[in-house]
Formats: structure tokens, C-alpha cells, sequence
């Protein structure tokens, strides 16, 4: 739940004039959306509003153990096919409909890691202590 949470902040916070810094700019979706959250990583609507998702999943999916666990591991894999499509993609064409950008392509790679494995950590754990019941 505290990934949801997260998540649901970040996608709200990208609609926060001044925490996204040229928000003037802030498009639906695409390469051309220059606005950017906390001056650094590359957002858009359609960016934000995928957090916003990913967020509220995460709040449903850490109802349960085993939720918590497929959502943790589900997404860092989502998140590891991001950070590949971000360094295979020219930033400045149409291919780049999310918008990424370098700091948001290792931010990927960071929680596809985190994601993975505390979904096989925690749950593995849970598993065991499930097991012992």
C-alpha cells in the first residue's frame, strides 16, 4: 500500500504548478510536454494520470498479502520494460508519447529493482510465515 501511496502522490503532485516546473507547458501527451516534475523528470497528462492508476491499484493490491506481493512484482517488471523502452527510443520523436526522459529512464530502472524485489523479499517471507500457521 505505502507504493500505491506513493504513486498517488507523484501523479498528483504532477499536476502542482511549481512542484512541476513549467506547467504553462504540461501537454496531453508526447515528446513535446516540457513540463517537468520536481525540474528534473519528464511528465505529461497522460504520465501523470498512469500514476495516478498505478497508484490506486497499488491501494487495492496491498489489501492482500498476495496482491501486495503481484502487484510489487507485476509492476517492477512494468517498470523494467519502461526503462528498456526509454533507452531504445529517440527522446525527441513520436515514439516518446509517455515522455521519458534519462532521469526518468534510471528512475524506472531504480523501482523496476526495488519493485522485484520486495515483492519477492516480503513476499517470500509472508509465504513462509503462512506456511507455519
Amino acid at each position: 500500500m505505502a507504493v500505491g501511496a506513493v504513486f498517488l502522490v507523484v501523479g498528483i503532485l504532477g499536476f502542482v504548478p511549481g512542484v512541476t516546473s513549467d506547467y504553462d507547458t504540461l501537454g496531453f501527451a508526447g515528446h513535446r510536454s516540457g513540463a517537468m516534475l520536481l525540474g528534473v523528470f519528464a511528465v505529461s497528462i497522460l504520465h501523470n494520470i498512469v500514476h495516478l492508476l498505478f497508484g490506486v491499484a497499488g491501494l487495492a493490491a496491498g489489501r492482500s498479502v498476495r496482491g501486495a506481493k503481484w502487484y510489487l512484482i507485476g509492476g517492477g517488471f512494468v517498470y523494467l520494460a519502461l526503462w528498456i523502452y526509454g533507452l531504445v527510443i529517440d527522446h525527441g520523436s513520436a515514439a516518446n508519447f509517455v515522455p521519458v526522459n534519462n532521469a526518468d529512464n534510471w528512475l524506472h530502472l531504480a523501482l523496476a529493482v526495488g519493485m522485484v524485489a520486495l515483492g519477492l523479499l516480503f513476499g517470500a517471507g509472508m509465504d513462509r510465515a503462512a506456511e507455519v500457521r
